[in-house]
C-alpha cells in the first residue's frame, strides 16, 4: 500500500494529553468541538481557535463512555453512549438516563453517529472478543432497536448525504469497511464489503463533502481516505501510533489519538492532531430527541469542570 504523494503538515493542536481520546464531533450549534476520553470516562468540549484546540468544560460521566451526538437546539446538551447504555449530558453537567442495559454485562458501548432522520446509531464491543455484540438505533422517543447482531468491536459509522447508505466498521475480525442500504424506517439490507483495511485496525471514520471516507487506523499511525468503492485515495502518516477517530471541521481534519498500552508514548500519543486537507466536511448530525424522556437523573455521576 503506497503512501500518497500529497504533502501534508500534521500538527499537535491540543495542550492536553489523553489516555484514549475518541469520537471528535463538530457542533453546528456553536462551532465547538466535543470528544471523549474513553479510559477516564470524561466527556470534553472545547473549540478550535487560530488552529489550536482551546479546552472548555469536561464532565465525568462515571463509566467508560463512547460516542457523543448533539441535540438539535442550542443549550440542549448531548446524547452520549456509556458503559452499557446511553445518557443525556446537559451543558451544566447533569446526566439523565435515556436507554439502559443495551450492552451485555462486561461489554461496553463504543462508537456511533446520527443519521439524517435524527436516529442515534451506536454499537457495543465484546469482552471477551467474540461476535456477540450489536448495533442499535435509538429514535427520538428513546426507543432502541437492534439493527445488527454478531458484532465484535463496533467502531466507525457514517451515513451518506441522503441517509440511504451506511458505512460501518466492525473492527474484528475482518478489519474492513462495510456498507449497507438503509430503508426509511432504519432497516438495513444489502450488506457488502467496501474494502479491507490492512496494516492496523480500522477505528473511527468520517465522510467528507465528496462522499469520501476518512478512517483512523489504530497501530498503523495513519489516517486514510477511501472512495465509496474502496479505492485508497490518500494516506497521511501521523506522529502518533494509535489514532482513534477523525472529524472534519471545515477543511481541518481533527484526529484523536490514544496513549493507552504504549510503553514509551511520544509527545503526539494521546494528543489531538490537526491537518489541513483539500475537501471539507459538515458538522455532526443531531439526535432528534428531547430530554427528559422519563429516564432518571443521576446528579452524582456528572461533574463539570471549567
Amino acid at each position: 500500500m503506497s503512501r500518497s504523494p500529497r504533502s501534508r503538515t500534521v500538527e499537535i493542536i491540543s495542550d492536553e494529553r489523553y489516555v484514549q481520546a475518541e469520537s471528535p464531533r463538530w457542533d453546528s450549534r456553536d462551532g465547538g468541538l466535543a470528544w471523549i476520553d474513553m479510559a477516564t470516562g470524561r466527556f470534553h468540549r472545547g473549540r478550535i481557535e487560530g488552529g489550536r484546540l482551546q479546552q472548555g468544560g469536561s464532565v465525568l460521566v462515571g463509566a467508560k463512555i463512547g460516542a457523543p451526538a448533539p441535540l438539535v437546539e442550542a443549550g440542549a446538551g448531548w446524547i452520549v453512549a456509556t458503559e452499557r447504555g446511553v445518557v443525556h449530558v446537559a451543558d451544566e453537567g447533569g446526566i439523565t438516563s435515556v436507554v439502559a442495559d443495551l450492552a451485555e454485562p462486561d461489554d461496553y458501548m463504543n462508537d456511533g453517529a446520527c443519521d439524517p432522520s435524527g436516529r442515534f446509531w451506536v454499537g457495543s464491543q465484546s469482552m471477551p472478543r467474540d461476535p456477540h455484540s450489536s448495533l442499535w438505533s435509538i429514535d427520538e422517543h428513546g426507543v432502541a432497536v437492534e439493527r445488527l447482531g454478531g458484532v465484535t468491536v463496533s467502531n466507525g459509522l457514517v451515513f451518506d448525504g441522503t441517509g440511504s447508505t451506511m458505512y460501518y466498521i466492525d473492527t474484528l475480525p475482518h478489519r474492513s469497511i462495510e456498507a449497507f442500504d438503509v430503508a426509511p424506517d432504519g432497516r438495513l439490507s444489502r450488506r457488502r464489503t467496501v474494502c479491507a483495511v490492512g496494516g492496523g485496525n480500522p477505528d473511527g471514520m468520517t465522510i467528507d463533502s465528496e462522499g469520501m471516507l476518512w478512517v483512523a487506523v489504530w497501530d498503523a499511525g495513519e489516517v486514510r481516505r477511501y472512495s465509496p468503492d474502496g479505492t485508497l485515495d490518500e494516506t497521511i502518516a501521523l506522529p502518533a501510533t494509535r489514532p482513534t477517530a477523525v472529524a472534519l471541521v471545515d477543511d481541518l481534519l481533527v484526529i484523536t489519538t490514544a496513549s493507552i498500552g504504549l510503553p514509551r508514548p511520544s509527545a503526539a500519543d494521546g494528543a489531538i492532531l490537526g491537518v489541513r486537507v483539500d475537501v471539507g466536511g459538515a458538522p455532526a448530525l443531531p439526535w432528534g430527541g428531547a430530554i427528559p424522556l422519563g429516564g432518571h437523573r443521576d446528579e452524582s455521576a456528572g461533574r463539570s469542570d471549567s
